[in-house]
C-alpha cells in the first residue's frame, strides 16, 4: 500500500483549502523529499527533535502545523535553518506545513478539537465572512464556572492552565495557539469567557476591565489536535502508516 507525494499533497490542499487563506507561511508541501510514501509522522513544530524521531522511526513523510519560510524570518538557508533542512533533505523526508487552514478547518481542525474537549460540539467561527481569523464561539450545554472550564480543560490537555476571572460562563471564544490578541473580538461578540494558548501581559488588564474571563491553555497544548485528525484521514484514505510524535513544549 502506500502513495505518492503528489497525491499525499492533493489530499491535504483539497482538505484544508490553503487558497482560501492570506497566511503567514506558505501552505502545502514545504521540503521535497521521496516520492514513493508508507510512513507519515505528525507533530505541532518542524522542529530539529520532531525530524530526527520522525526519521528514526522510517517516516518518508511529516506533516506539522508550524512550519518553515515564515514571513518575518530571514530567507537565508543558515544556522538552524539549515541544520534541519538538511537532515530532511539527506533522509529524503518530505515536510508539509498548513498554519491558517489547520486551525480552521471546522471538523478536523485544532479549533473544532478544543471546542469538543471543552463540550462544544457545533463550535462556529466568530466571523465566517472571513477565514482569515481563526476565532471560533459556541455555547456550553450548561453553564460552569471560569475555574470549572479550566479543570476541564486542564485534565483534557496536561496542564494547568491560566485563569483570570471567576464566576459562571455559558457562551464562549476561543482560539488555539497565539491567538491571545483577538480577546477584544472576543468582548465584542459578548462571550462570556476567552480561550486560547498563550497571554500577553496587557491580556490581563484587558480581561478585567472589559469584564470577560480568560484562560491560557498553552499553546503547543491547544496545537496538538489537528495534525493528529488529519494524519490519521490520510492514513486511511491512501493506504498510509502514521503515527503522532509528541516533542515536549511548555510553552
Amino acid at each position: 500500500m502506500g502513495c505518492t507525494r503528489q497525491q499525499l499533497n492533493e489530499f491535504f490542499d483539497d482538505l484544508l483549502t490553503p487558497q482560501r487563506f492570506n497566511d503567514y507561511c506558505p501552505n502545502g508541501l514545504q521540503v521535497e523529499g521521496a516520492f514513493d510514501l508508507q510512513h507519515l509522522v505528525t507533530g505541532v513544530t518542524a522542529s530539529q527533535a520532531l525530524i530526527e524521531a520522525a526519521r528514526d522511526r522510517g517516516a518518508d513523510a511529516i506533516l506539522v502545523h508550524h512550519g518553515y519560510f515564515w514571513r518575518s524570518e530571514s530567507p537565508c538557508i543558515t544556522g538552524m535553518k539549515a541544520t534541519r533542512l538538511r537532515a530532511l533533505m539527506t533522509d529524503d523526508i518530505n515536510l508539509f506545513a498548513y498554519h491558517l487552514p489547520l486551525d480552521c478547518h471546522p471538523v478536523h481542525g485544532n479549533n473544532a478539537a478544543l471546542g469538543r474537549l471543552m463540550g462544544i460540539e457545533a463550535p462556529e467561527p466568530l466571523d465566517p465572512e472571513d477565514p482569515g481569523t481563526p476565532v471560533f464561539w459556541g455555547r456550553l450545554e450548561e453553564s460552569v464556572t471560569v475555574q470549572g472550564l479550566a479543570d476541564r480543560l486542564g485534565v483534557a490537555l496536561d496542564r494547568t492552565p491560566l485563569v483570570i476571572g471567576e464566576g459562571d460562563v455559558r457562551s464562549v471564544a476561543w482560539c488555539t495557539g497565539a491567538g491571545q490578541g483577538y480577546i477584544d473580538l472576543a468582548a465584542e461578540a459578548g462571550t462570556d469567557v476567552y480561550v486560547t494558548g498563550e497571554v500577553s501581559e496587557q491580556t490581563v488588564h484587558v480581561a478585567r476591565e472589559r469584564g470577560i474571563a480568560f484562560i491560557g491553555a498553552g499553546h503547543h497544548a491547544t496545537e496538538r489536535y489537528g495534525v493528529q485528525a488529519v494524519g490519521s484521514l490520510a492514513a486511511r484514505a491512501l493506504g498510509l502508516s502514521h503515527e503522532f510524535i509528541d516533542i515536549d513544549n511548555p510553552a
